[in-house]
């Protein structure tokens, strides 16, 4: 799913089709109506049994309460921070508290969660990564401004580094360079960014 603001910067929703299917992120209030038809057309609402997130801000969990409304089978996941610190007290409905490197079997796929503290940012971000097609969901990492395509096997680290030096959005704390190493370790054949294109290639090289 791809939903394009007024200035052609990208929000990117991704949903995992599997027999327990995922929601990652939630997306914005304002984007709520597209992506809920972007997800009719694969899926009927009621199957969506797992939605999550990385770092809660608006584009990423602003949707939160309409997704848990209208789809009455899912459950809300995240890390365990993520969950003591925002995600236990804002529902009612019990959320599936995720250990670093935790797997959940989607039947058909497998999502590993990976505590990311502050990369991109937050205390609570998490990625999570699609075991069985290799694929990253990157959330911030990797952002690009301006209209994208939905896919390319471009480099988009150059265009990530550009964007960071105007806008300092993901801090430079001693956790950066382990963790982009831990992801780069993965070796994953596709980087599903939020803000950009999907990548397909040698995701590794993306951090080398």
């Amino acid at each position: 799913m791809n939903a394009v603001g007024p200035t052609g910067f990208t929000f990117n929703p991704f949903l995992i089709d599997a027999d327990e299917p995922l929601l990652f992120p939630y997306g914005q209030r304002s984007l709520f109506p597209l992506i809920v038809a972007a997800v009719k057309t694969v899926i009927p609402l009621d199957k969506l049994r797992w939605t999550t997130c990385s770092p809660v801000e608006g584009d990423e969990s602003g949707a939160f309460n309409q997704w848990l409304a209208a789809a009455p089978n899912a459950q809300p996941a995240h890390g365990l921070t993520g969950c003591n610190i925002w995600l236990a007290d804002r529902t009612d409905r019990p959320p599936r508290a995720l250990q670093d490197d935790e797997v959940l079997d989607l039947g058909g796929k497998k999502v590993r969660w990976l505590d990311t503290p502050h990369v991109p940012h937050n205390w609570d971000a998490g990625l999570i990564y699609e075991k069985t097609t290799g694929t990253l969901f990157s959330s911030d990492l990797f952002t690009q401004t301006g209209p994208a395509d939905p896919t390319t096997e471009s480099d988009i680290a150059a265009p990530a580094i550009a964007v960071a030096e105007r806008l300092p959005f993901m801090p430079p704390t001693p956790m950066a360079e382990p963790t982009l190493r831990r992801l780069a370790a993965l070796k994953p054949t596709t980087i599903a960014l939020m803000h950009g294109p999907t990548f397909k290639g040698a995701g590794r090289r993306r951090w080398q």
